[in-house]
């Protein structure tokens, strides 16, 4: 098969990585691609939310399927130009990323089909949106409707703080017109995870729970960012909890977008929180993303046993029902090396040594994010810029094997937390001490 992936970060990386090793796949490429990922694809120089560029690509290459990444192109409506030009696209309608476009629409979904979330208001007038704040009281959160790359939502400790990010997207247009609406949501407090199914309008096939960390520093510290390092499974989602987070929240919404004539394809990916109650811990969705997480993305591909290609066209042909999915038992776990300064400004085009050396560690693959190339040296060219990716025996052993890669890798303007996976070390600390106690 001919396969075109659009994007060009650590997801896209390690989609490629996953695709290229497929018995299925006769010729690859990326667009726009990294330095990582012309490893494992040819890179074409096209950005991922050029429309036009990508589909005339695709038709004049005769490619067999086109596998979206990042949420842009899909909010641009990348697929329904690619399916009306006959050519099968992995990822949801225009319509159906409404789920990840619009805060709003997604809240709007939960309320109708009864799917578990934070009580929330939608405003388009920043007034209104500041008394709802005050009447409600902190903590509170306050979302921007549209897609604001990771840095739309504000936990708000004190009113202050929420009425300056009222103020901030609506009236100082931060965020450009994705905050002419907000969202003012009930504060959730519990333990995040990220849950992915495979979804074909229809049917919903379960993949695997995730934890990242968003905060940029060590020990959840600083500002939050578009994820620090991930690790899978995540403990917390026990099985039990994984099959209510399907009858109660994945379930429900693929019905609910059928029924409103949207229907969902591609992979669902809710941002949940699991909170504590008399009945024990349940989950409760804080919001929904159309596409893969990134960096969930990277230890899922390092953990997946099945061969993803299939999966892909099952996804786009309402055929999940008849396939399945395996999985390494081993968990996996993702360090992201970042440029000083993220999320704030960052510097640009710095050397990056050291990688092939890092790559050579026992269960190691370093997916490439913020890269390009520039004749054989690698350059930092963003502020998330590598994923060093580990799968052992258990936390502790991909942990160490991931930062034993990173300390190989030279780069000076870089930076990375030293804590990644350390929810998952506690539970397996405490696991150890209750056996032998």
């Amino acid at each position: 098969m001919k396969i075109l992936v659009v994007g060009s970060g650590g997801r896209e990386h390690a989609l490629c990585w996953a695709i290229s090793a497929s018995p299925l796949c006769g010729t690859l490429w990326c667009a726009p691609g990294n330095a990582g990922i012309r490893d494992v694809a040819s890179c074409v120089d096209i950005k991922a939310d050029d429309v036009d560029a990508l589909v005339a690509f695709a038709t004049a290459n005769a490619v067999d399927l086109v596998v979206v990444g990042p949420e842009q192109p899909l909010v641009l409506g990348l697929v329904d130009r690619l399916t009306a030009a006959g050519i099968k696209a992995f990822g949801p309608s225009q319509a159906a990323a409404a789920l990840e476009g619009s805060k709003g629409f997604m809240k709007d979904i939960c309320a109708k089909y009864g799917v578990p979330t934070a009580a929330y208001r939608r405003f388009t007038d920043a007034a209104a949106a500041k008394a709802y704040a005050t009447e409600q009281g902190a903590p509170i959160v306050v979302k921007a409707d549209g897609l604001a790359a990771g840095k739309g939502v504000v936990i708000a400790m004190t009113l202050e703080e929420a009425h300056a990010a009222i103020d901030d997207a609506m009236l100082h247009g931060r965020f450009g017109s994705a905050g002419a609406e907000v969202v003012v949501e009930e504060f959730m407090d519990g333990e995040e995870a990220s849950f992915f199914a495979l979804c074909d309008g229809t049917h919903a096939l379960p993949l695997v729970g995730a934890q990242d960390h968003k905060r940029v520093f060590d020990n959840d510290q600083g500002p939050n960012t578009g994820g620090m390092g991930a690790y899978s499974p995540a403990p917390v989602l026990t099985p039990a909890l994984q099959d209510r987070v399907m009858r109660e929240i994945v379930e429900p919404t693929v019905k609910g977008m059928a029924a409103e004539g949207k229907p969902f394809t591609g992979v669902l990916f809710a941002g949940l929180m699991i909170v504590a109650s008399p009945e024990g811990p349940k989950p409760r969705l804080i919001e929904f993303n159309a596409r893969f997480g990134d960096p969930e993305c990277q230890v899922l591909m390092r953990r997946l046993k099945s061969d993803i290609v299939p999966l892909l066209l099952a996804t786009c042909d309402g055929q999940l029902d008849h396939v399945d999915v395996r999985w390494h038992d081993d968990p996996a776990l993702c360090v992201v090396m970042a440029a000083q300064g993220y999320p704030g400004d960052y510097v640009k085009n710095t050397v990056i040594g050291g990688l092939e050396d890092a790559g050579k560690v026992d269960g190691v693959t370093v997916f490439h994010a913020g890269t390009k190339a520039d004749g054989d040296r690698v350059l930092a060219n963003g502020g998330r810029v590598l994923g060093v990716t580990a799968i052992g025996k258990s936390v502790a052993e991909a942990q160490a094997l991931a930062y034993q890669a990173v300390d190989r890798i030279r780069w000076p303007e870089g930076f990375c937390r030293r804590d990644i996976g350390w929810r998952a070390l506690e539970r397996e600390k405490a696991e150890r001490e209750q056996k032998q106690g």
